[in-house]
C-alpha cells in the first residue's frame, strides 16, 4: 500500500454558544481542517487539525510530494520527513504531522481490519471516560445558552450530568477576576461534592495570584489545578505553595520540555494532546515517560470533531497509567461531520471505536454543508472577544471581564 494523493477541507460546525476562555473566544463554532489521505488500494485515511482556510490546506497540500508513493506503516518515518526537529526552526509542521499520522493509522488499520489501538499496542479499556468542559458562554444566535453567572455555572453542569453521566466538571476560565471565578468554582463544589473537580485559567493569573487562588481551593475536591500560571518556573513557584497537584497542556507539549520537567518538577499532570504532540504515537511514548516517573497523564482536547475524538479514544484505549478523565469540548458542539452523527456518551464515557482503522468515516453531505457555512462565514480571531472590541489579552491578565455586563449574541 503506498499514498496517492492527499487532500484538505475546511469546515466550520456550530456551537451551542459562544465559549469564551482568557485569550480570547470561539466565536459560535470551530474551524477545523479535514485531512484525506488516498492510498493506491483505495483506502482513504482520515486526519483532523486546528484552524482552516487556505493557509492550512495550503499547508497539507505541500507536503504532498513528501507523501507520494510513501508506505502509511512507516509511521516512525514521518516525523523525520515532515517534521524534523532540527528543521522546526524554519518549518514548524508538528500539527501537520499529527493530522497525516492519524490518516496513515487509520489507512493502515483499514487495510489490516483492525482497529488502529491494536496498532498501538491493544486496548486495556473499552471505554474512556471524559470531563464535564464547563465554559463561560455569550447567548447564542437566539439569545439562549449565556453562562455568566455562579448559578447559571452549576445549572449547565447539572444538565451535562444528567444528559451525559459526567461525574468530573472542568472549568475553563481565566475570563473573570480571579475572586468572581472562585465564587463560581466554590458553587461548583457544593453542587457536587462528590465529583472531582478542575479549574484552567489558561495561564492568565500571575504567580501571586496563583498561589492565593490554589489555596483558597485545597479544601475542594480537586483532580488538579491546571495551567494557573504561564511559564515552567511560575508553575513551580505555584508547585512549592500549594498541596494541589499542577497540570498543563502549554508548557509541556514535547520531549525536550518533559526531560526539563522530569529534572526539576513544576508539574504533576501532563496532559497530552493528540494533535500537540505530532500525533498519537508521541502521546504514547511520552505517556511511557511519564510511567517510568510517576508522573500523571491525562487526554487532553483542542477543539475536535469526531475524527480527532476518535484519535483520542484510541489513545485512552491503550494508556494503562490513564487514571484521569479525558477533556473534550465535544458536547459543546451542535453536530458531527462523521457518518451517523455525534458519538454518544454513556455514562459519562465513550466507546473506543471498533470497527478498523480510526473507526470513523466523513458524512460527505455534513462535509458539504459545514464547508459551504465556512465559505460563507470564514474563520474567526481566537485572541479576540467579540463581546470586548478592542480586547487582547495580557500575561498575566490584568484586564478582566466585567460580570455585571452582558454580553453580545453572535
Amino acid at each position: 500500500m503506498r499514498i496517492k494523493d492527499i487532500r484538505a477541507t475546511t469546515v466550520t460546525v456550530p456551537l451551542e454558544a459562544p465559549l469564551r476562555h482568557s485569550n480570547g473566544a470561539h466565536w459560535g463554532r470551530f474551524v477545523r481542517t479535514l485531512v484525506e489521505v488516498e492510498a493506491d488500494n483505495g483506502l482513504i485515511g482520515l486526519g483532523e487539525m486546528g484552524g482552516g482556510g487556505e493557509s492550512a490546506e495550503a499547508g497539507i497540500r505541500a507536503l504532498k510530494s513528501y507523501l507520494l508513493d510513501h508506505d502509511p506503516a512507516n509511521t516512525e518515518a514521518l516525523r523525520f520527513m515532515l517534521a524534523n526537529p532540527t528543521a522546526s526552526l524554519y518549518n514548524n509542521r508538528t500539527q501537520l504531522l499529527a493530522a497525516i499520522e492519524f490518516a496513515c493509522l487509520d489507512l493502515v488499520g483499514q487495510d489490516l481490519g483492525v482497529p488502529a489501538y491494536v496498532l498501538l499496542g491493544g486496548k486495556v479499556r473499552d471505554r474512556v471516560p471524559f470531563a464535564s468542559y464547563l465554559f463561560f458562554r455569550y447567548p447564542d444566535e437566539n439569545g439562549a445558552g449565556e453562562i455568566r453567572t455562579p448559578d447559571q455555572l452549576v445549572a449547565q453542569a447539572t444538565d451535562l450530568r444528567a444528559r451525559y453521566g459526567f461525574r468530573t466538571h472542568k472549568l475553563k476560565a481565566g475570563v473573570f477576576s480571579p475572586g468572581y471565578e472562585l465564587d463560581c468554582y466554590r458553587a461548583l463544589g457544593e453542587a457536587f461534592p462528590g465529583d472531582g473537580l478542575r479549574y484552567d485559567p489558561n495561564g492568565a493569573q500571575s504567580v501571586e495570584e496563583a498561589i492565593r487562588f490554589a489555596k483558597a481551593i485545597e479544601p475542594l475536591n480537586n483532580d488538579y489545578l491546571e495551567d494557573p500560571t504561564w511559564g515552567l518556573n511560575g508553575m513551580r513557584r505555584v508547585r512549592e505553595k500549594t498541596n494541589l497537584p499542577l497540570a498543563t497542556n502549554t508548557v509541556v507539549i514535547n520531549f525536550e520540555q518533559l526531560a526539563t520537567n522530569v529534572r526539576d518538577p513544576a508539574v504533576d499532570v501532563i496532559l497530552l494532546d493528540t494533535t500537540f504532540w505530532g500525533g498519537i504515537r508521541p502521546c504514547i511514548k511520552a505517556a511511557g515517560v511519564c510511567e517510568t516517573f510517576q508522573l500523571g497523564i491525562a487526554v487532553h482536547s483542542s477543539g475536535e470533531l469526531g475524527v480527532q475524538l476518535a484519535t483520542m479514544l484510541h489513545l485512552g484505549a491503550v494508556l494503562p497509567n490513564l487514571a484521569f478523565a479525558a477533556d473534550a469540548h465535544y458536547h459543546q458542539l451542535r453536530d458531527d461531520v462523521i457518518e451517523g452523527g455525534k458519538l454518544p456518551y454513556v455514562d459519562g464515557s465513550i466507546a473506543i471505536p471498533s470497527e478498523p482503522g480510526l473507526g470513523v468515516k466523513l458524512d460527505r453531505a455534513k462535509v458539504a454543508e459545514y464547508a459551504e457555512l465556512y465559505r460563507e462565514l470564514g474563520g474567526y480571531p481566537y485572541d479576540r472577544d467579540p463581546g470586548r472590541p478592542g480586547w487582547y489579552p495580557l500575561l498575566p491578565n490584568t484586564d478582566w471581564a466585567d460580570p455585571a455586563i452582558e454580553g453580545t449574541p453572535l
